[in-house]
């Protein structure tokens, strides 16, 4: 498929839907994650609705405030129009980039690690036909905001815009073309282990109280918000499957971007880039970046333990071992890196 065939045309959208023309550089925006979502007069679902918005639309992310509870949770986002439940909400911003000329030469080859700043992107399949589930189902894929992929080539197409070759060194082998300015760099620098001397380095999460706090010792130097394994399935049945698993845990495996998939038929999931991820447990749980929902504070992964990309970052270059730049993925030989102790 030629360069010049991956614009693809504007899909008719609803009415309150702001438009990537729209988009200003900076400003904070979310993206609704999940199907739709009805805009109320005040943050409380028993006040009047106003209009709705509906999957990837973009809308104003004004301020977040504390109304009634949706669900479990009570925090809401103000828009333009109203109040939006916040848990449905992505929080995002629009941050094009300057393309690059060249890719830095690495020990794993030409490329670089980049992560996604722009509410969404078109993505064109390079390597026909799709592999994996979540593109299979999907005529009009996308990456969103913060996912993370290794590039490996660029090219320009007749009318002057680059383009970056995206590939996940760990998924179906599905290989992409997408707008370079949708990328950001990510430097060595910035993915640096933190405070590596320090001593008794442990990870703790509560499911009672859905947080996770990094300890050297017994000083806390680290504290977020998490989502944990679900109570419930999609039928309401309450279920074991989902339970994060109590317990002392070593972590065994690290890796900058991956490629999770898992469930069954109707009820499982297929995600691509997602960043930095720290599995800890033979089930295959881990402390991972989310960016399909916003609702941390309540128990909601199907085991894993759910972050935002900022605290997944943060907690991935403290956590040990470090991960060179170069190699991304590193299995942990016994006895294993930082203990995550999964608390009730």
């Amino acid at each position: 498929m030629g360069l010049g065939s991956l614009w693809i045309a504007r899909q008719d959208v609803p009415f309150n839907h702001l438009l990537e023309e729209q988009w200003m550089e900076g400003e904070a925006y979310g993206r609704v994650c999940e199907g739709k979502v009805n805009v109320f007069q005040r943050p409380d679902i028993n006040s009047p609705i106003l209009s709705a918005h509906y999957e990837d639309n973009i809308i104003p992310w004004l301020r977040e405030v504390v109304g009634a509870s949706g669900t479990l949770s009570r925090r809401w986002v103000e828009t333009d129009l109203g109040y939006v439940y916040a848990p449905r909400i992505q929080p995002v911003r629009y941050q094009p980039n300057q393309p690059l000329t060249d890719l830095p030469d690495t020990a794993r080859g030409r490329g670089m690690w980049a992560e996604i700043t722009l509410p969404y992107v078109p993505v064109i399949i390079s390597n026909p036909p799709a592999r994996a589930p979540w593109l299979r189902e999907n005529p009009n894929p996308r990456f969103y905001f913060s996912q993370i992929f290794w590039i490996d080539d660029i090219a320009v197409d007749e009318s002057g815009r680059t383009f970056y070759h995206a590939v996940q060194q760990w998924g179906y082998g599905d290989e992409f073309w997408v707008r370079a300015d949708a990328f950001r760099p990510l430097s060595q620098e910035e993915l640096a282990p933190i405070n590596p001397e320090a001593e008794n380095k442990r990870i703790r999460v509560s499911i009672a109280y859905q947080t996770l706090s990094c300890l050297e010792g017994d000083q806390e130097v680290y504290f977020c918000r998490v989502s944990t394994g679900q109570r419930f399935n999609a039928f309401g049945e309450e279920v074991d499957d989902y339970a994060t698993p109590l317990g002392g845990h070593r972590t065994w495996r690290k890796l900058i971007s991956h490629h999770m998939s898992g469930g069954v038929s109707g009820y499982g999931w297929d995600l691509p880039g997602i960043g930095y991820t720290i599995l800890f447990s033979g089930g295959g749980e881990a402390i991972h970046s989310t960016f399909w929902h916003n609702d941390f504070g309540v128990p909601r992964s199907r085991g894993c333990v759910n972050v935002t990309p900022e605290d997944a970052k943060w907690i991935f270059r403290w956590s040990d071992p470090y991960i060179p730049y170069d190699v991304g993925d590193i299995t942990v030989s016994m006895p294993g890196g930082t203990i995550v102790e999964v608390v009730p």
